[in-house]
């Protein structure tokens, strides 16, 4: 019991210092992209921001909804992928995790900040004086539209991800299978070989 108590801080504790170095590089990158760029560009990379949060969120659902049988049999007729998909259901709270609470968040927070600049950047295009009635106007109905998509997106992200889970999580299998075979990237643990146990004749 006392194992699982400190697999389970080490997670946790991996899990806070990947989200913290995302984060900066999430938010260094698209400070970077939206800086001197036209508030239309800002719009697009928003936009952007946002499919990847929901796009994670749908890999995350998937693997929770997804059942690790079909893999077998496609496994055994060396479909690619296969194994990696048995993997990313086996360790499905651990991936969830990562794209819904890592990825998705991130991409929340990120996508607010990159909005507000992008909400700056308008208003400074239009003329509209800075903290003017007309740069609240445009600031509520721009974070509302954002907060409309993302929200919408996750939504229909999650009908899809709980109707096709096995094509999703299969088709996720086959990109950590091209990153680990390719970019030489362990992403998810080898699949451990049950060892079977010897019966004593009597």
């Amino acid at each position: 019991m006392k194992e699982h108590y400190k697999k389970s801080i080490r997670f946790s504790l991996g899990i806070a210092v990947i989200t913290f170095v995302l984060a900066a590089l999430f938010s260094i990158i698209s400070t970077f992209l939206l800086d001197g760029v036209g508030w239309y560009f800002g719009i697009i990379i928003v936009l952007c921001i946002v499919l990847v949060g929901v796009f994670f969120d749908m890999l995350g659902i998937a693997a929770t909804a997804a059942d690790e049988i079909p893999f077998h049999a496609m496994a055994a007729e060396k479909v690619s992928g296969a194994n990696h998909s048995i993997l990313i259901v086996r360790n499905a709270d651990r991936f969830a995790s990562f794209c819904n609470d890592v990825i998705g968040d991130i991409s929340g927070i990120v996508s607010g900040t990159a909005a507000a600049i992008v909400v700056l950047q308008i208003s400074l295009g239009i003329g509209f004086d800075e903290g003017s009635g007309s740069q609240f106007t445009i600031s509520v109905i721009f974070t509302s539209i954002i907060a409309a998509l993302t929200v919408g997106g996750k939504a229909l992200g999650k009908f899809l991800a709980m109707r096709f889970s096995t094509k999703i999580i299969l088709y996720a299998g086959r990109m950590i299978a091209f990153m680990e075979k390719h970019l030489h990237i362990t992403i998810l643990p080898p699949i451990k070989k049950q060892k079977r146990k010897k019966t004593l004749r009597r």
